[in-house]
C-alpha cells in the first residue's frame, strides 16, 4: 500500500516518464509563480486590445442604436400629428374676419368666418401648424396633439379667465375676448 498514485498509473499504463515529468515541470513553474506575489502575470496585450477595441464596439453600436430608435419615434410621432390634423381640421373656415396670433415671435393673419372667430376666441379651437400651413382643429384633438408634440399647437385658448395679480394697476381694465385689430 506504500505505492504512491504515480506509481500505480504507471503500473497500469495510464502514465508513462514523458508525461509525468511535463505534470511536474508545469506543477513547478505553477508554484514559482504563486510565490512571486508582488510581480504581475504577464498580459497579453494583443488580448487586451481585442478586449478594447470590442468593448468600443459594443459602445458605438449602442449609441447607434439609440440614434435610431429615437430617430424612428420622432417619424412616429409626426405621423401621428400629421393624421390627426387632416383628419380633424375644420375644412371651411375662409371669411372675412382677420384673427391675429403669434408664432415663434411674428404677428400671423388667419381670415376666417365670424362664427369661426367667435369659436377661436372662446377656446373651443385651436391652431395648429403642418408643415408651413396652419389647420383649425377642436381643442381636444388640439390636446392629444400637445401632448406628442407641444410646437404644433401655436393657439390654444382656454375658455378660462387668467390668474390676475392683486397688485395689478391694471386690473381694473378688462380686455374683451373678441377685440379686433
Amino acid at each position: 500500500m506504500g505505492n504512491s498514485l504515480f506509481e500505480q498509473l504507471r503500473q497500469t499504463g495510464l502514465v508513462d516518464e514523458k508525461k509525468a515529468k511535463k505534470v511536474k515541470q508545469g506543477q513547478y513553474k505553477n508554484k514559482k509563480q504563486k510565490a512571486r506575489k508582488g510581480s504581475p502575470l504577464p498580459l497579453d496585450e494583443a488580448k487586451l486590445l481585442a478586449q478594447k477595441s470590442h468593448a468600443e464596439k459594443v459602445e458605438r453600436d449602442r449609441l447607434l442604436n439609440q440614434q435610431k430608435k429615437a430617430a424612428s419615434e420622432r417619424k412616429t410621432v409626426a405621423a401621428q400629428i400629421k393624421q390627426l390634423i387632416e383628419t380633424n381640421r375644420i375644412k371651411e373656415h375662409d371669411g372675412e374676419c382677420v384673427y391675429h396670433f403669434t408664432d415663434a415671435n411674428v404677428v400671423k393673419r388667419l381670415y376666417v368666418s365670424e362664427q369661426v372667430h367667435k369659436h377661436l376666441t372662446s377656446g373651443r379651437l385651436a391652431i395648429a401648424k403642418l408643415c408651413d400651413a396652419y389647420e383649425l382643429v377642436p381643442v381636444p384633438v388640439a390636446e392629444k396633439i400637445k401632448q406628442r408634440d407641444s410646437q404644433c399647437i401655436i393657439v390654444s385658448d382656454s375658455g378660462t379667465e387668467p390668474v390676475q395679480d392683486e397688485d395689478d394697476p391694471y386690473a381694473a381694465y378688462k380686455i374683451p375676448d373678441g377685440l379686433m385689430w
